[in-house]
């Protein structure tokens, strides 16, 4: 089964860069350019990002939609591809793990290509993709954190 996996870290405790990640709403105002819209079309349990939320992200005619299968805030949060996509059965987990004062950010993805023969190029694509949102994740967070001691 293709995959990837990124690590990166942020100066921002588990706890706020969690909240970011969770909260489908922040994402246009860290994720990149890919990112223009981003919002809840479903909320789940808890509300409103956790198991069952269908999150919507991506740009002006083009969104994905997102399951969330598991969350448990701080440490991790695991989802899947809704609707049509190059491949089927992904699911990609983000854990937070304290590190360094800080937190280091891993999110890793596995699918099954629609094509066969085209696993590697997507996993590529991906892991650049993922990769870069996954670096702003950390530097947003590190930015926007509270200062030492007062995001507990």
């Amino acid at each position: 089964m293709p995959s990837y996996d990124v690590r990166t870290w942020s100066s921002a405790q588990p706890e706020e860069v969690f909240a970011l990640l969770a909260d489908a709403n922040t994402w246009k105002t860290w994720a990149g350019p890919m990112i223009m819209k981003s919002w809840f079309s479903k909320e789940g349990d808890p509300a409103p990002g956790g198991v069952g939320a269908v999150r919507r992200l991506g740009a002006r005619g083009f969104a994905t939609r997102e399951e969330i299968t598991e969350y448990d805030p701080p440490h991790y949060l695991a989802y899947t591809i809704l609707g049509k996509a190059p491949m089927r059965d992904y699911r990609a987990i983000v854990s937070f793990d304290r590190h360094d004062g800080g937190t280091r950010i891993t999110w890793a993805g596995a699918f099954e290509p629609v094509i066969p023969g085209t696993g590697r190029l997507l996993a590529w694509v991906l892991k650049r993709i993922v990769g870069g949102m996954a670096v702003r994740l950390g530097r947003y967070s590190s930015k926007h954190s509270a200062p030492s001691g007062q995001g507990q």
